[in-house]
């Protein structure tokens, strides 16, 4: 399974709930803890919808860069 332990972060650093979490994203909060765990596979749209959310990278949330700013 694919893990991003930077969506657990990300929501810790800046405050949220899971519950504000997933009304943002429309979804579950038992599915989206799943997510944050590693047990369930996020889909790409989701991983979007965070960056947009938190203002950072897709990448960064894959962890293919340590940089949050989103890229120019």
């Amino acid at each position: 399974m694919l893990f991003f332990p930077r969506i657990r972060n990300l929501r810790e650093d800046n405050d949220k709930t899971q519950k504000e979490i997933c009304e943002y994203l429309y979804c579950d909060q038992s599915l989206y803890s799943k997510y944050e765990r590693g047990l369930r596979i996020v889909p790409v749209e989701i991983v979007i919808k965070l960056a947009q959310y938190y203002g950072t990278s897709t990448d960064y949330i894959l962890g293919l860069t340590d940089q949050k700013k989103p890229y120019k």
